[in-house]
């Protein structure tokens, strides 16, 4: 029998969005109870936002508020943006996205190549600020013809997705037996959702939150009081400095602060252990409920979620040299200079090229891994650094001389420093807009080689200490 073809805004991927699996961690220490994941980063977005993404934009189009060749408009950490992104450009809608600055690079990347227009926003300013991601899409839908906000903070839909999906799956996946769920709270929606549910079929379930350090909604479960100004966190999607408005916090029963290192060295022991890749928010929950785990004295059956696919954060969760630069990775201290080098290249951080490769090969390192220059290493030892003005200047009259050696162009005049040397000596090179390069004596290998400081690393540096 011939199959009816599908509604064009039925495209078939929908049909994936949901009934994720749910799978069991077996080799982290969960004390006395069972820990389980549900897999969101299994939806076709990546992740748990694909839910709401298509609930908010059918509830829109059967209310009449978005009309066809409208325009979507968000406030999002990525995720949602995703979501929503994947629905209305299949469906034939503008997508435009207010997105804070702090987001990961991968996110914004997804979200271009799927058709979304993104606007940057400053992610140290908060609600009521003109550049606070949310008031700048609010603006945007007031200022575009045709818009509709789809506005998760505010919109019932957002729990609505959860209580009608993602409540039912769990229940049905742990056979109904389930004693509590750790969530986190971005827009709240899953929270909401999943206690508007349960509050049906199981009153007696715990919620249980899991908070970045620097959020307000930790202190305001423990203690009922909403603290007067928050902080900062490099974890994306979950944490809020308001309570939104669509938040149901009334059967939260226990909130865990979780700092931005311990999610982090958590996301990556996730991947680590139980071979799961996951994102930074993945890391705060599971965090959060190992601690519930372990503080229990009788068995529970736990859950929480895989918000969304460690894809999205391999330039940061696992990335060790960033983690090194927001100082949520500690090297041992050394109280020199090498303390202050970016990329060691004694611990295999640095990308090299030798003398002998050619521009294009320099060229090609450079550009893959963003950088503006090289040290040139020949048998472990540090010859010189190539860097892009030096490419300028060989291959600009013609483009075969990107065949030349590197030894042809490298600087082989270096600014070099002792670790010893002192933050003086290092500001007089940098001050004069060149790379200090830090070497030391070594009595088998002659000189050592540590790595560069640059301005950058300095910068880095200073805001770690002076933070």
């Amino acid at each position: 029998m011939q199959r009816t073809p599908q509604h064009p805004s039925q495209a078939a991927i929908f049909s994936l969005i949901g009934n994720t699996p749910l799978v069991q961690v077996t080799r982290m220490d969960t004390g006395p109870c069972q820990l389980f994941l549900k897999l969101e980063s299994q939806n076709p977005g990546g992740s748990i936002k694909d839910r709401i993404g298509r609930a908010m934009i059918e509830a829109a189009e059967l209310d009449g508020s978005l009309k066809p060749g409208g325009v979507v408009v968000e406030a999002t950490a990525g995720n949602t943006g995703l979501g929503l992104a994947l629905v209305a450009r299949i469906k034939g809608y503008r997508v435009v996205l207010a997105v804070p600055d702090k987001m990961a690079a991968e996110k914004v990347l997804h979200l271009k190549a799927l058709g979304a227009e993104i606007h940057l926003t400053r992610s140290d300013v908060g609600k009521g600020h003109p550049e606070y991601y949310q008031d700048y899409a609010a603006r945007l839908a007031r200022e575009i013809p045709g818009a509709w906000f789809a506005d998760q903070f505010n919109n019932p839909a957002n729990p609505r997705a959860h209580e009608t999906t993602t409540g039912p799956e769990l229940w049905e996946q742990t056979s109904h037996e389930l004693d509590a769920i750790v969530v986190g709270v971005g827009s709240s929606g899953t929270l909401t959702g999943l206690s508007n549910y349960f509050g049906r079929v199981q009153p007696d379930l715990e919620f249980v939150l899991a908070d970045p350090k620097g959020s307000i909604l930790a202190e305001y479960v423990n203690t009922g009081h909403l603290a007067s100004e928050a902080g900062s966190w490099a974890v994306e999607g979950i944490g809020e400095d308001f309570i939104p408005g669509i938040a149901d916090l009334s059967r939260v029963r226990s909130a865990y602060t979780i700092t931005d290192e311990e999610s982090f060295h958590t996301a990556r022991a996730l991947l680590q252990q139980e071979g799961i890749l996951a994102g930074s928010s993945t890391g705060t929950l599971l965090a959060a409920a190992l601690k519930y785990c372990r503080a229990q004295t009788s068995p529970k059956r736990v859950a929480t979620f895989v918000c969304d696919t460690g894809t999205r954060y391999l330039t940061k969760v696992y990335s060790d040299g960033w983690m090194v630069d927001q100082g949520l990775l500690q090297r041992p201290k050394m109280g020199d200079l090498r303390d202050l080098v970016g990329r060691r290249f004694d611990a295999g951080e640095v990308v090299t090229v030798a003398p002998t490769d050619t521009l294009l090969t320099a060229f090609n390192r450079m550009r893959s891994s963003d950088l503006a220059q090289m040290p040139v290493i020949d048998q472990g030892r540090l010859v010189g650094i190539i860097d892009e003005s030096d490419l300028l200047l060989h291959v600009t009259t013609e483009a075969r001389h990107f065949g030349s050696h590197v030894a042809d162009t490298m600087t082989a005049q270096l600014q070099t420093l002792r670790p010893s040397a002192s933050m003086q000596d290092l500001r007089g090179i940098l001050d004069r807009g060149l790379t200090a390069v830090i070497l030391d004596d070594d009595r088998v290998d002659g000189l050592r080689f540590y790595g560069l400081i640059t301005r950058f690393d300095l910068l880095n540096h200073l805001r770690r200490t002076l933070s």
